[in-house]
């Protein structure tokens, strides 16, 4: 009887253990492997909204370029020239998209006076890396293409940095916690906290009410990727930038709450600007409201940037 009592709490531990290894995997396949969209979908998505002049891209002075990742890989990137300037602006695309994606910011950063960068994160379009970290190993990615265009540009260009969602994680972790490396910077629609943010899709996705599952994803994480969650917390990261930040976000995002980016905002330290857009859902604050979003960035600009560097011309 006593045999038959342990070989059936062994088969219950092992059974137990057997799920949880097998959570675990699943989680952490479904963030470091998520699933990109497909390049040619993203081009004509871009195309039919007229968010993409292919004409204008073709004739733009450009350069592809190819940066060395600290992470052992490369960055594929384009600079685009289309104006007489060295000031440029670094974007930062989203989570399963690709440069093509950010062609819509340089239109508008064109008629801002600024040329631009637009580049793949790791494990998108055309750059390489094996895992995608939503910040982690990106943020050591924009340090790599922030220091290769100010060898391009020199000291004397304004240089910003835009970037939406995961970009926008990924661009506040460099500034917060490698350097505070450029005159200012635009996070659209960006989470505050990856453990938040897991949680939320957890309990939307499934039945489950606990926080268990994010303490297993989170040990899986750490053995497969290298990294915990906690290591991505923007949120934190923000106090330590000083340069001028715009945020943006939609109170319309069910993906990434508006609430995270008011709350990097309020530990933000000025200079400082917050917009809220009343339509549209996650990453779409652009799409939606594209004059209003120029506008602001425009406002922004004049206030923050463009007054100190008249103010130098003169001092």
């Amino acid at each position: 009887m006593k045999r038959k009592k342990v070989l059936w709490l062994s088969s219950i531990i092992t059974t137990l253990s057997a799920i949880t290894t097998g959570f675990g995997f699943f989680v952490t396949n479904r963030l470091m492997y998520i699933k990109n969209k497909d390049a040619n979908f993203i081009y004509d998505r871009e195309l039919k909204a007229q968010r993409f002049d292919e004409n204008w891209y073709q004739n733009c002075k450009k350069e592809e370029m190819s940066i060395d990742s600290p992470n052992g890989y490369a960055i594929k990137g384009i600079f685009l020239e289309p104006l007489q300037t060295k000031n440029t602006i670094i974007i930062c695309h989203g989570v399963t998209e690709n440069k093509i994606n950010s062609v819509r910011y340089a239109r508008m950063f064109e008629r801002l006076g600024f040329n631009s960068f637009i580049f793949d994160h790791r494990r998108h379009g055309e750059s390489g890396g094996k895992t995608t970290s939503y910040g982690y190993y990106e943020k050591f990615d924009i340090a790599a293409v922030v220091q290769t265009v100010k060898s391009i540009v020199g000291d004397d260009a304004i240089i910003g940095i835009h970037g939406e969602s995961m970009g926008a994680a990924s661009m506040i972790l460099y500034a917060g916690l490698i350097e505070d490396g450029a005159h200012f910077y635009i996070a659209d629609c960006g989470f505050s906290n990856f453990s938040e943010l897991v949680s939320q899709i957890v309990k939307k996705e499934t039945i489950l009410r606990t926080q268990i599952p994010i303490h297993l994803a989170n040990l899986f994480l750490k053995i497969r990727d290298g990294y915990s969650m906690k290591s991505v917390t923007p949120k934190e990261a923000v106090r330590n930038i000083q340069s001028p930040m715009l945020f943006v976000h939609s109170m319309e995002d069910d993906f990434i709450l508006p609430y995270m980016t008011k709350e990097m905002y309020e530990e933000k330290s000025e200079p400082k600007m917050l917009k809220l857009f009343e339509k549209g859902v996650h990453a779409q604050s652009f799409n939606q409201n594209p004059n209003e979003y120029e506008e602001i960035v425009q406002q922004f600009l004049e206030k923050y940037i463009f007054v100190q560097e008249l103010e130098k011309e003169i001092s």
